[in-house]
């Protein structure tokens, strides 16, 4: 079958070990109609590996930006911004083009609430609490959460004991359920993905696993841009820099170089 929609999945750090992760995921759960490239940010990013910390999210807006309009450029029509915290999201939207962008954490909640009235995060440190909670304020969607229930591990550790990060995933979730009422549970980074069909089977409630969330609105979205051309709007709020001022202040100038890229066909 032709292929219909191109999809990039930027993991959005210079550390690539985590790709071919999400590559195994998206071959496993993407529409056959699908290209999708998995790729990481420029190695000289460093070793960061996570980006718990809003100091490690200031330093990739340059790269996550420039990484948006290459992808652009590339004739992506849906780029997946692959980090909870949905970082630079309306940054990365205003530069697309017409390329539509995406990321976990909006995905997931808009998937949640056409399932249920209201969900909880399952977070791994209290300290994402206060950003994510900001971000999904400013969403609009503050009065379904009901409640954040964090496991005390980091994101590397998610992907090291099976087991444990399973026991732990489950009892957060039971709480959630039984003390806040939470209708639905979001696994709140996209490291957390693998485990979301047995903590569905147990509590027998939606449980949406964010990397597939955002691969799936991703696809949607392209689908609905090439069918019927719902395309990113440039009006008002959604306008883009101008041309005459990208190329006046010398942006762009040169292509981005990722790090790494893994094409799933």
């Amino acid at each position: 079958m032709e292929t219909k929609q191109k999809i990039m999945y930027l993991n959005p750090v210079g550390f690539d070990t985590y790709d071919a992760f999400f590559a195994e995921m998206i071959k496993e759960n993407k529409f056959s109609t699908s290209e999708v490239h998995v790729t990481s940010l420029s190695s000289s990013l460093g070793q960061m590996d996570n980006l718990e910390y809003r100091t490690y999210n200031a330093l990739i807006a340059s790269d996550l930006i420039k990484a948006t309009r290459q992808a652009s450029k590339e004739g992506f029509d849906a780029l997946v911004i692959g980090c909870f915290y949905d970082p630079f999201l309306l940054e990365a939207r205003e530069i697309s083009g017409e390329m539509v962008v995406v990321a976990p954490c909006h995905s997931s909640i808009e998937i949640a609430l056409k399932l249920a009235n209201s969900f909880s995060v399952i977070i791994g440190q209290k300290k994402w609490e206060h950003e994510m909670h900001s971000t999904i304020k400013e969403y609009g969607y503050a009065e379904h959460l009901a409640s954040f229930r964090d496991v005390c591990m980091t994101v590397p550790e998610f992907q090291k004991d099976h087991k444990l990060t399973e026991e732990k995933l489950m009892e957060a979730s039971r709480l959630a359920i039984e003390e806040d009422y939470a209708e639905a549970i979001i696994l709140g980074c996209t490291l957390e993905f693998g485990f979301f069909e047995k903590i569905q089977n147990k509590f027998n409630i939606p449980v949406i696993d964010p990397s597939i969330a955002a691969l799936k609105q991703a696809e949607q979205a392209a689908i609905l841009k090439n069918d019927f051309g719902w395309k990113p709007s440039r009006k008002w709020s959604s306008e883009a820099p101008p041309i005459e001022d990208v190329g006046r202040f010398g942006l762009f100038s040169e292509d981005y170089q990722f790090g790494n890229r893994i094409i799933v066909s």
